[in-house]
């Protein structure tokens, strides 16, 4: 066969084709990646040549030159003779700046140069995912105060239970995000370049070239700074690689944001079976192929999946901290060149297909009104529960006596019939002055909620929005 493909011949990743964002592809790109490598080459040969190795200027001008003219073909056909995919960039790098050919990645070893490139590639991924959990609470805080102090039938373990508003429930998903948000922020405070340490991690290499520790620290210090991050920016100690620990954390970091993500998605799914909610629908969307009046939440389902897929790289970064044999070991590679980029690209996905759902998400009040006034009196036992306990019955017997009215009462719904259970407990002793008619008020049934929604509204959301306000107003556009 061939080694000629043409695009659809050729397995292409649906993060590439469906679903991650424009910047996080961009980000993840082969031309950010590389040429990133090349800025690190030209920041160390910089800061060798102003600590006096023998690094002409001319190689140092035709390396500016040529930090994004990158000949992939000939990386490839090096790569092919060579089997090292960054030394084939090295010999390629030198083919574009033939007076720093001698000089490209002197001192280093591959992972100096792989391992910085990825801290910088993490850190702008980082902060992308951030911006977009910050999306998601703001859209989460819009949403939450449209409906601060509707009414609905609240669920536990998806059974009817004490009311509370639309608004105070999107501020579950508001709070998840927010904690995500927080955990993400953690990662990019403590996010570090690997530094140039050599084989093993000592930096033998670098005190050849210069002969002393304090010129390999003032190199690394003149690196850091080159390349925009702090002088003091590089972790303080390691083996050849950068520690993947920290790459466990990050990607588990995302699964925590994609859990957040995936609670959302299907809560959002169940409401919309009760026909509570519906997620945007455009004019000519198809829902079932069969069922032409379907509205399938199809949106969701796709968070959901792609959530999911996050969620699972987790394990995947743990074993390869785990299998990390003394200064390195090599078996990293291939799930790093995976799980990195997937984990960013598909919770990218996952983020853009909820902002445009909590965007743009449709709430049915009579039908939630309908719910709500169907399960009332049952509902409203707690409520009477309190009010009886209040005016001094016995908490245990009042609770016996509602129970034993309440079963009897759900039979009767059960079999398609009316209930009267109001209406029989009102004729019990223990009620008797209790005021039925407070108890089951749907707005004193949800309690605080409204005040919650408030309260979570600004002491929470606000400063995230505050934060990011740059880069709330994107709006997302999904292609599929």
């Amino acid at each position: 066969m061939s080694d000629s493909f043409a695009p659809t011949e050729r397995w292409q990743s649906p993060l590439a084709t469906r679903f991650a964002g424009t910047e996080m592809l961009k980000l993840w790109s082969d031309a950010r990646r590389i040429g990133t490598w090349r800025r690190i080459w030209l920041a160390v040969a910089e800061t060798q040549h102003e600590l006096g190795l023998p690094i002409p200027p001319a190689a140092l001008d035709q390396m500016r030159d040529n930090l994004d003219r990158i000949d992939f073909a000939s990386a490839a056909r090096h790569e092919a003779t060579l089997r090292h995919d960054v030394m084939a960039h090295v010999h390629t790098f030198g083919e574009a700046a033939p007076a720093a050919k001698g000089v490209i990645h002197m001192g280093m070893t591959s992972q100096d140069v792989v391992c910085n490139a990825d801290a910088i590639i993490l850190r702008e991924a980082l902060q992308l995912t951030a911006a977009g959990l910050a999306r998601l609470v703001d859209r989460c805080a819009a949403f939450a105060q449209t409906h601060r102090s509707l009414p609905c039938l609240g669920f536990t373990h998806f059974q009817p239970a004490q009311p509370v508003t639309v608004g105070k429930r999107a501020t579950l998903w508001g709070q998840e995000f927010a904690i995500s948000l927080e955990d993400i922020e953690m990662r990019l405070r403590h996010i570090r370049l690997k530094g140039l340490r050599g084989a093993t991690g000592t930096q033998a290499s670098f005190m050849a070239l210069l002969g002393e520790s304090a010129k390999v620290d003032a190199l690394e210090r003149g690196f850091c700074k080159r390349l925009g991050w702090r002088e003091d920016a590089t972790w303080w100690v390691c083996g050849q690689t950068s520690p993947r620990a920290f790459d466990a954390a990050v990607v588990g970091s995302c699964a925590l944001a994609a859990t957040a993500i995936h609670k959302c998605a299907n809560d959002v799914r169940l409401l919309a079976h009760l026909r509570e909610v519906e997620e945007p629908f455009e004019t000519d969307q198809i829902g079932s192929s069969a069922m032409p009046y379907k509205r399938n939440p199809m949106r969701c389902e796709r968070a959901t999946g792609l959530a999911r897929c996050v969620m699972g790289l987790a394990p995947v970064a743990l074993n390869t901290a785990a299998e990390q044999w003394l200064e390195r070991t090599l078996d990293d590679s291939s799930a790093r060149r995976l799980v990195m980029p997937e984990a960013f690209l598909a919770l990218d996905g996952a983020i853009e297909v909820m902002t445009n759902v909590l965007g743009g998400l449709v709430v049915n009040p009579t039908v939630i009104a309908t719910r709500l006034q169907q399960e009332l009196a049952f509902v409203a036992t707690e409520e009477l529960l309190m009010a009886a306990t209040k005016a001094g019955a016995d908490r245990q017997k009042a609770h016996e006596i509602i129970r034993t009215h309440a079963m009897r009462a759900m039979d009767r719904v059960k079999k398609g019939e009316p209930h009267t259970l109001l209406q029989s407990l009102s004729q019990e002793a223990t009620f008797k002055g209790i005021d039925f008619q407070s108890a089951i008020d749907p707005n004193r049934l949800c309690g605080r909620s409204a005040e919650q929604t408030d309260r979570w509204i600004a002491e929470i959301a606000e400063p995230i929005r505050r934060r990011y306000a740059a880069t709330l107003g994107h709006q997302p556009t999904l292609r599929v």
